[in-house]
């Protein structure tokens, strides 16, 4: 069972910074697309941002110019770099390995961001 361990959760106030962090095995870094998605209270899971091994990014519009996602090859670690936060960008964070060419998807237990107004 491949394991994906995130970090960085917590309560951060309006206008505030957080970093996430996801640490995955080796052979699943170095070629998955890493990700971070997000899914608030009652609402389905969305996508934050993604990476690709190569190092292509993708964001979701509502967090372009606020968030940085990027990759630590060393470190086997995804972050998530999250500057300007609002109360919108309160829910739970999952960390994604995804290699689509053969519908794999693996999910981190999720960490919870809440930003207060």
């Amino acid at each position: 069972q491949v394991q994906l361990v995130e970090s960085g959760g917590g309560l951060v106030q309006f206008g505030g910074s957080l970093r996430l962090s996801c640490a995955a095995p080796g052979s699943i870094f170095s070629v998955y697309t890493m990700g971070w998605y997000r899914q608030a209270l009652g609402k389905q899971r969305v996508l934050v941002a993604t990476i690709t091994s190569g190092g292509s990014t993708n964001y979701a519009d509502s967090v372009k110019g606020r968030f940085t996602i990027s990759r630590d090859s060393a470190k086997n670690t995804v972050y998530l770099q999250m500057n300007s936060l609002k109360p919108e960008d309160t829910a739970v964070y999952y960390c994604n390995a995804a290699r689509t060419v053969y519908g794999v998807n693996y999910w981190g237990q999720g960490t919870q961001v809440t930003v207060s107004s």
